[in-house]
């Protein structure tokens, strides 16, 4: 049957959108399938680590890559997380006799104190904890939004399905990311964290769209861009750690299993991302 002028018009403007936009308009999610040189593939997941009831149900592709999946492997081991976070948290207050103000800048100390005596928090309690505690303790979400994180619910749907769960990296290797910070590095993470919040957030970009769609050059770069004034933690948080995990998950390439490797998401953009470092090690992308 021949097609009306208007029907082959109404085609090739849809042929054009879709050949012609960027790939991040079109991506539907943050997962990834990388296959090697030699054929061996695993699927990478970027992760919220904690999210809200209305981010719920997941993109399709996190099942997906379920469902096609042996093992996953996270950040750190689950079977850890309790006794990994009482250790961070345990590392973060000041041994009996010494106080977060023999650590800072007085000045940071008085802003400190008034900040937090407008919300009703005794300088005894905020004063046993260490900087990058504080900025963890300010920072976090709800406690109930991380049961919503993405490695949570793979966590569920594994252990219901009897797939075992690896950790990139260990306990302690985990949480130095804080624990290894010196005095100094730890009162400007804090310092970020008051002064991006005077900036406001994220520049107006809504980082869960930029999660849902894909977006992992977004999701990088506003990552990196609110360590402006502290790049070092960038390294820390983000590149040192793309590096330390890259020969982990060739690793995974070549065990015969099938992984699904989820990290957060912030991990795969950019130049230094886990997608560029895999493509530079010979590794086809495919987003899903």
């Amino acid at each position: 049957m021949k097609m009306s002028s208007q029907k082959v018009i109404a085609i090739a403007i849809v042929m054009i959108v879709l050949y012609c936009c960027p790939r991040s308009i079109l991506a539907a999610s943050c997962v990834w399938k990388v296959t090697s040189s030699d054929g061996h593939s695993l699927y990478l997941g970027g992760s919220f680590h904690a999210l809200r009831p209305s981010d719920y149900p997941l993109p399709s592709q996190y099942n997906r890559a379920f469902d096609a999946c042996s093992r996953l492997a996270f950040e750190d081991d689950p079977k850890a997380g309790e006794a990994s976070f009482r250790a961070l948290v345990n590392a973060g207050e000041y041994p009996k006799g010494d106080s977060l103000k023999n650590h800072v800048d007085p000045r940071t100390y008085a802003y400190l104190r008034r900040f937090f005596a407008l919300h009703n928090v005794s300088e005894d309690k905020f004063s046993r904890f260490r900087p990058w505690l504080i900025d963890i303790i300010l920072s976090a979400p709800p406690p109930e939004y991380y049961q919503l994180g993405v490695e949570r619910f793979l966590e569920r749907r594994a252990k219901a399905a009897g797939k075992p769960i690896a950790g990139l990296e260990s306990a302690r290797e985990h949480n130095d990311v804080f624990t290894g910070l010196t005095d100094r590095q730890a009162e400007a993470l804090l310092l970020t964290l008051f002064i991006n919040a005077g900036r406001g957030e994220n520049n107006g970009v809504n980082m869960f769209q930029a999660w849902r769609h894909g977006d992992a050059e977004v999701l990088a770069s506003q990552t990196r861009d609110s360590f402006r004034d502290f790049p070092t933690m960038a390294v820390r948080m983000l590149d040192a750690r793309n590096h330390n995990w890259i020969p982990k998950i060739e690793n995974y390439l070549r065990s015969g299993q099938v992984y699904f490797v989820v990290v957060g998401a912030a991990h795969m953009g950019g130049s230094t991302g886990l997608l560029a470092l895999l493509r530079q090690g010979g590794c086809k992308i495919e987003q899903l």
